[in-house]
């Protein structure tokens, strides 16, 4: 079957991850700091925060932030659950704003309109993440400026979009936000097997997530609340977590990044060769944004049913002719955890309908022109 997403490992990755596997250390050696360099230098961003997964980056920002019992986080209805899941761990609560159907992004109207009502109710959000889905980023101008007017924390779920550009910026630059998340699992754009970072410029947050990845702990003389023990001595100044990324992690991460650029032309090239052979058909491609440039994580298409049987049997057909379309993603409102919550159908419409349509097709850089054909010529056949 071909998947929609896949791995390109390289003799090159494999050999970065021997010579770590062959070395003194498997964790905590200089490979997870140099792929931290590395990437906050490509990102143009201060500090680089590297850990075991994108979901513990958006644990630990939020908590650098201060997110806390009581506190309200809102992001997109159209993510996987971790953008959410991550403020519930802070023992906050979580709403979302409603997508604009042409990106799939975060609705800048939407969330206008919602801080309006929040502030004349005295429920503004501590924080917002906001999702690059499928690569592309955000109306970041427009969402920060909305921030910062109504005082919010702002944190970029960019888990699928290192390497894209936003304003001719890297993402992950943290340009309006406070801090930016990356994902490294292995159908993303570059791949460390599972991991993640968090970028920021800020000084005190990049301190606060290196401590909330490993226990709280601290080891330098000028972090620690009395002198020193001797050579061995560490300290638990706060609570924290054992989040931390593997020497071998880093070392594929490093390798992987070298390619990132590549990754991404390629990616790009076959969506170009998605969007001119759909351009005749009822599919309609996510919109991308003139200022942007997509990872293409995803290659997502509309249908034109809005209907959930016919949806279902679209997917499954593609299935049968042993292509894996995909969904992404789910509502997470809808999902039975956040329904027990009170959420319900109706509560965000543009996502729900987006749902309802919504197909990923195969996209990888390996992905060859005759697999690629084949995926054309079976959707027009089905449409």
């Amino acid at each position: 079957m071909i998947p929609y997403g896949r791995q390109n490992i390289s003799d090159s990755d494999i050999e970065a991850v021997v010579d770590v596997l062959r070395s003194d250390y498997l964790t905590q050696g200089s490979k997870v700091p140099e792929f931290e360099s590395a990437v906050s230098n490509y990102c143009r961003a201060k500090h680089a925060v590297a850990v075991n997964s994108a979901t513990s980056a958006l644990h630990i920002a939020c908590l650098a932030l201060g997110v806390t019992k009581g506190d309200v986080v809102w992001t997109s209805p159209i993510s996987f659950v971790a953008s959410a899941n991550c403020a519930l761990y802070c023992q906050a609560s979580v709403d979302f704003v409603d997508i604009d159907l042409s990106t799939g992004n975060i609705c800048p109207k939407a969330l206008e309109t919602k801080l309006q009502q929040a502030a004349a109710k005295d429920t503004l959000p501590k924080a917002l993440i906001a999702v690059h889905l499928a690569g592309q980023s955000c109306d970041m101008e427009a969402v920060g400026k909305l921030a910062h007017q109504y005082g919010i924390r702002l944190i970029e779920d960019a888990s699928h979009a290192i390497g894209g550009q936003y304003q001719g910026h890297p993402v992950g630059s943290c340009q309006y936000s406070d801090i930016s998340i990356f994902s490294f699992h292995p159908v993303k754009i570059i791949t460390s097997a599972e991991g993640g970072m968090a970028l920021t410029n800020n000084d005190d947050l990049a301190i606060a997530m290196r401590r909330l990845r490993s226990h709280g702990i601290v080891s330098t003389p000028e972090e620690m609340t009395e002198p020193s023990h001797g050579p061995w001595y560490y300290q638990q100044i706060s609570l924290g977590f054992n989040y931390r990324m593997t020497e071998l992690q880093g070392a594929l991460g490093l390798s992987q990044l070298t390619r990132l650029d590549e990754f991404v032309g390629k990616r790009n090239e076959l969506a170009r060769i998605y969007d001119d052979a759909l351009e005749e058909t009822s599919l309609k491609s996510l919109t991308p944004a003139k200022n942007c440039l997509s990872s293409y994580h995803l290659y997502i298409v509309l249908l034109p049913f809005n209907d959930a049987q016919k949806h279902k049997d679209f997917v499954t057909q593609l299935r049968n002719h042993n292509i894996c379309g995909h969904v992404h993603y789910i509502p997470i409102h809808l999902q039975p955890f956040y329904r027990d919550m009170g959420f319900k159908l109706g509560d965000f419409p543009n996502a729900e309908q987006y749902y309802l349509n919504a197909v990923s097709l195969p996209l990888y850089p390996d992905l060859t022109a005759k697999d690629q054909q084949y995926v054309i010529d079976t959707l027009k056949s089905l449409l």
